[in-house]
């Protein structure tokens, strides 16, 4: 007897698609787009460093998944690299800037300025009163000097804020002027004439 025909066995169900792994980018993305918002707030900034580093890790390794077929979100991946990378440059620019900051204070805080006050002119008698403010403090001082011209050097430290320098003609009158030179630059000038006449520098 010969063997029964047996039909053929049913072929096997194809196997279910893999889905496409496209966690990476869509949160290289996220950490971009958040580092971007997060970059242009001077303090909170500093948040952001980590999530443009992490953004643009993320967001390049997902680009490369869709390069190699296991992603599909391409265009997401660029968007997070390119947001991550803008946010980033953000970050460095508020760091020089806030680094230039406190140099410039550090160094305003230990500079030495040299103040000149000086009053010239043909009035015989002269009434001087002159100030400096400091970071934290102020000086004024008199002086009814026997004869003009006339002249004081003050060196402060630290932030220098102004001053003042006034003089005023006596009964007899005369002329009269003021000038004030701070670190070798002429800050300010000024004239009066006539009797009790006053030249005042200030604003400078």
């Amino acid at each position: 007897m010969s063997a029964p025909d047996y039909p053929p066995p049913p072929a096997p169900y194809p196997a279910p698609p893999a889905q496409p792994k496209n966690g990476l980018g869509t949160a290289g993305f996220v950490l971009g787009l958040i580092g971007l918002i997060f970059s242009f707030v001077p303090v909170v900034g500093l948040v952001a460093w980590p999530l443009v580093i992490l953004g643009i890790i993320f967001s390049a390794l997902g680009f490369v998944r869709t390069r190699s077929g296991k992603a599909t979100n391409k265009g997401l991946s660029i968007a997070g690299l390119v947001l991550s990378v803008i946010g980033l440059a953000i970050c460095i620019v508020w760091t020089v800037t806030a680094a230039k900051v406190v140099n410039e204070v550090n160094n305003e805080a230990n500079r030495v300025v040299t103040i000149h006050y000086e009053v010239t002119g043909t009035a015989k008698e002269a009434s001087i009163t002159y100030t400096t403010i400091g970071d934290g403090n102020a000086s004024s001082n008199q002086d009814q000097p026997q004869t003009l011209p006339w002249s004081k050097d003050i060196t402060t430290k630290g932030l220098f804020k102004g001053g003042s320098l006034s003089v005023t003609t006596g009964a007899e009158g005369g002329e009269v002027a003021c000038k004030v030179v701070v670190d070798g630059k002429e800050a300010k000038t000024a004239k009066a004439s006539g009797n009790f006449a006053t030249a005042t520098c200030d604003g400078f």
